[in-house]
């Protein structure tokens, strides 16, 4: 993992060798994250903010420890081969101040899942994220007495990263506390890369190619598997822009590079924001009960964390209001996809159809246009698209397969079903029935007054 050669498009920083000072106050710590650390290719599991956040505070308390086997709250040769940090102090530095240390340690656990890619122009290496976790109490792992320590190793090449960078950016660990999603965190890393180069450009990546830097997912193996660039800036890229240029000290503007009109490559303009703009703010903290009602509908972990870290806790409630009122509900079909049907309710406000001004009534006489019903199916069928996009491709494949088998002549396969507009009215009319039932008398009234479809 470690290039020896120098990264000219980035800020290496000075090399201040950290193993006499003393911790930094919260607001202070800092890191020395390798160029190359910045970006990680996720092969196998998948980057959240949680563990990006711990994976960060596990550097920082490394390269302020220097020495393995310190502070080892035991006396055995294996803890000789560990750094050692109280859990609190790690859950601290990390802003998780939830009482749940059970939660915070699966987590950390399951950093050990993470596979990476590191390649550089001489070397290729398949590696781990963290190679090995303990957990230590010398009172007893489950008595309420005495302190929890963690013990980490890192694998060869990470832990060379980290302790021997040659070229590397520093971080803030306090900033990355303000940041609520973890493609927010990760955008602010490979920005803040490179805020001091003269260009103020990061590089010219695909399209692909950033989707997976900063989702910190795999790369699928079928390209049409990933999203469409049109969703992938306005699910990924815009929330997190807008994220980082809030609460960080950069300002970052997207560059978009296009081949004809299909946008091809991105780079991003980074800038400093002048320091008067700083100003201290309250950490984001995970809400463990929220996560576990996302994990109640079918969210991993994993996915329920990115949930909270992207949207607020109350618009959060009031879409599994929603799921939960939907699900009750004794009209329209099962739902196929609950995690699908909530990605939809929490976007859902911005796809609401605007409220329309009445038409007007000239000498007694309305004029033609379509009418309440037909208006109001219009409107339903297309936040029914909505939700059929949220799904994952297997449950599409399933659902678009039920239509098929109710649909009259010729239907084309689902990847040019959304091309071709008979087929993708046909379909939004059939699942929006499918999932909210016959049109009634109260939700037609509704519609009227307030020009928002009641499921």
């Amino acid at each position: 993992m470690a290039d020896k050669s120098k990264d000219t498009a980035a800020a290496s920083g000075d090399l201040v060798d950290m193993a006499n000072k003393p911790p930094a106050p919260r607001s202070e710590l800092e890191i020395r994250k390798s160029n190359e650390a910045i970006g990680l290719r996720v092969v196998s599991g998948r980057l959240t903010l949680l563990n990006r956040k711990v994976f960060n505070v596990l550097m920082y308390h490394a390269q302020r420890i220097r020495k393995l086997g310190q502070d080892a709250p035991i006396d055995t040769p294996a803890a000789q081969k560990y750094f050692w940090v109280p859990l609190s102090v790690l859950a601290r530095n990390a802003s998780y101040d939830s009482r749940d240390m059970q939660f915070l340690r699966e987590q950390i656990a399951e950093m050990q899942d993470i596979k990476l890619l590191l390649e550089t122009d001489r070397q290729w290496t398949s590696e781990r994220l963290i190679a090995s976790v303990t957990f230590v109490n010398p009172k007893g792992l489950h008595s309420r007495s005495g302190q929890v320590w963690v013990g980490f190793a890192f694998p060869p090449e990470v832990h060379e990263s980290v302790m021997q960078p040659e070229t590397y950016t520093r971080l803030s660990i306090h900033y990355q506390g303000l940041l609520k999603s973890g493609t927010a965190l990760a955008l602010y890393e490979l920005c803040r890369r490179y805020a001091t180069n003269p260009s103020k450009l990061t590089s010219t990546y695909s399209v692909e190619h950033w989707y997976g830097l900063l989702t910190g997912n795999p790369m699928p193996e079928k390209p049409e598997d990933l999203p469409e660039y049109k969703y992938f800036k306005r699910d990924v890229l815009k929330n997190a822009i807008a994220e980082v240029n809030r609460v960080t000290d950069i300002e970052v503007e997207l560059i978009e590079h296009k081949l004809g009109r299909r946008v091809q490559q991105l780079q991003f303009r980074v800038e400093f924001k002048p320091e008067t703009q700083n100003e201290p703010r309250t950490p984001f903290t995970i809400d463990l009960s929220l996560l576990e009602k996302l994990m109640a509908l079918g969210m991993t972990q994993q996915e329920g964390s990115n949930v909270i870290g992207e949207y607020s806790d109350e618009k959060i409630s009031q879409a599994l209001a929603v799921v939960e009122a939907r699900i009750s509900a004794a009209s329209g079909g099962p739902i196929h996809s609950k995690v699908a049907y909530l990605r939809w309710a929490l976007k859902s406000d911005a796809k609401l159809p605007e409220k329309k001004a009445e038409p007007k009534v000239k000498n007694g006489v309305v004029p033609d246009g379509p009418t309440l019903l037909e208006r109001f199916l219009a409107a339903r069928a297309k936040l029914a698209l909505d939700v059929f996009k949220e799904m994952d491709a297997d449950q599409r494949t399933a659902t678009y397969e039920q239509f098929k088998g109710q649909a009259t002549g010729k239907v084309p396969t689902l990847d040019k079903a959304l091309e071709h507009g008979v087929t993708r009215t046909a379909l939004s009319l059939w699942y929006a029935d499918a999932l909210w039932g016959e049109p009634t008398v109260e939700k037609l009234s509704h519609f009227a007054d307030k020009s928002q479809v009641l499921i």
